[in-house]
This record gives structure tokens, C-alpha cells and sequence, in this order.
């Protein structure tokens, strides 16, 4: 379990809870988002990459076909089984280890760009941002990634948010349905310089059960602490909405990305 003072008003969540769920309905990124990193130089060929929180593998997943060697991270257990099985399944050699961003620790100068998708906010930056420098090589690059639904664009967003604040009212992740770069005013300018800042829409397809899984695989749903039967009747209630709605529909997302540079 994971308890941040700053989300869900300090209640407790785990990703590892939701990592079926995770692996099968939120590898959503479409190909503009990771053709939009390797066009920053960044996770190509030759490279090192440490990808810290990476969930089921998501990220190195879909780059690996750009020939970084990449190295997963992420404190859940079961979010790491999850990689390893789809990256074995898919012929991909990646290597993983069950740490978060505060323990994983690995010489210094041993990777060319390290990475976080979806899960900076989550970190304790004090121990992280040195741990980081410390651990590219020189000139090496963070990149801070992130992407959410816009749900003043969408009522299907919407309706899902309100369903999910009725069962879950201390989930805090509506807010970030907004379009909202990241700040590099947030990092520190002793440790790096930045490099490349960039927002971008996305409009994501999805059919009824992609979505109702995608929103099953949130914090405020699957990894919360929610009881079953609080889950169950959310499931029961959010796919009744969703029968009201076409087959296959598209959400708007926004992206963001920062890069950053070792001083």
C-alpha cells in the first residue's frame, strides 16, 4: 500500500491490486505519443534506460522496438510479475526489478536516460531528484512523462469521474483531468537544465469494455482501498451508463512531456 498526503487525502492505494487489469486496459499510449520521445532523442538505440514506476512495462514495451536496453522499476510486486510475463510473451529482453524510485539504487553514470510515466507526483522528490542525477551518465536526461483524460471534453470522462467520486469521494484524481504541463519550475536547477517542454491532445479510441476497464484500472477504483462489494456495485452502476453510450467512442487526452538535463 501507498499513502501520499497530497492524493486521495492521504488514504492509502495499491497498484498492485489492479495489475491484471492494468496490463490488459491501460496500455493505451498511441503511436504519436512514443514516436514524439524517440524524435527527442530519447530511448534510441544504444542507449540505457532506467524506467522508474513502470507499471506493467509499459513504456519499455513499446520502445523496445527503438533499441534502448531498458531496466524497469516499480515497488509493486505484482506490477512487476505482470511486466515479465508480457515481455517474455513478447520475445522482449528487459530486465525488472520490484524497487520504488526512493530504493532503486544503481552506480553512478550507469544510464544514458532515465524515465517516469504517469508516476513522478507519487515520488519523494527529495530522495529522488539526487538519487537521479547521480545515477546518468554525464549529460544523461530525465524525462517526466504524463497523460490524462480531458473531462471537460467529454461527457462519457465525466459521467465516469462523478460515478467514481460517488463510490470513492477521497479520490483527488478529477483534478488532474486538465490540461496542466509539467512544471520545470518543480525541479531542481542546481541538478539539470531543461532541455525540451511539450503539450500536445491525443484523442484515444475505446469501446465500452476498454473504457469500463480503464477506469476499473484507476486509483480511485481498482487500486484503492474500496471493498469488493464497493467495487462490484461501481462495476454494476458504471456499466449500466456505459450501455447508454456507442460501442466505440474517443476521449480526448492531453500530454505532457519535459525533458531535462544532468548539469
Amino acid at each position: 500500500m501507498i499513502a501520499n498526503k497530497n492524493l486521495d487525502y492521504g488514504k492509502p492505494f495499491d497498484w498492485g491490486r489492479v495489475s491484471d487489469d492494468y496490463a490488459k486496459y491501460r496500455d493505451i499510449y498511441p503511436p504519436e505519443f512514443y514516436e514524439g520521445i524517440i524524435s527527442l532523442g530519447i530511448c534510441t538505440k544504444g542507449q540505457r534506460v532506467l524506467d522508474l514506476g513502470t507499471g506493467t512495462g509499459v513504456l519499455p514495451r513499446n520502445l523496445y522496438r527503438f533499441g534502448a536496453r531498458f531496466i524497469g522499476a516499480d515497488i509493486a510486486e505484482n506490477q512487476i510479475a505482470q511486466a515479465r510475463k508480457l515481455s517474455y510473451k513478447a520475445g522482449m529482453d528487459i530486465e525488472y526489478v520490484v524497487a520504488s524510485a526512493e530504493e532503486v539504487d544503481f552506480p553512478a553514470a550507469s544510464f544514458d536516460v532515465i524515465t517516469a510515466c504517469q508516476c513522478f507526483f507519487y515520488f519523494d522528490k527529495d530522495v529522488v531528484y539526487p538519487k537521479i542525477q547521480k545515477m546518468l551518465k554525464a549529460d544523461g536526461r530525465l524525462c517526466v512523462m504524463y497523460l490524462v483524460w480531458l473531462s471537460a471534453h467529454s461527457e462519457i470522462a465525466a459521467e465516469s469521474e462523478r460515478l467514481v467520486l460517488k463510490y470513492n469521494p477521497a479520490w483527488t484524481g478529477y483534478k488532474d483531468s486538465v490540461r496542466k504541463p509539467i512544471s520545470p519550475a518543480d525541479f531542481p536547477k542546481e541538478l539539470f537544465s531543461v532541455e525540451t517542454e511539450a503539450g500536445f491532445d491525443i484523442e484515444i479510441p475505446f469501446t465500452r469494455e476498454s473504457w469500463q476497464g480503464r477506469i476499473r484500472a484507476c486509483r480511485g477504483i481498482g487500486a484503492s482501498a474500496l471493498s469488493p462489494e464497493d467495487i462490484t456495485a461501481f462495476e454494476k452502476e458504471h456499466a449500466a451508463y456505459l450501455g447508454g453510450v456507442p460501442e466505440k467512442f474517443n476521449i480526448l487526452h492531453y500530454a505532457s512531456v519535459l525533458v531535462l538535463r544532468k548539469l
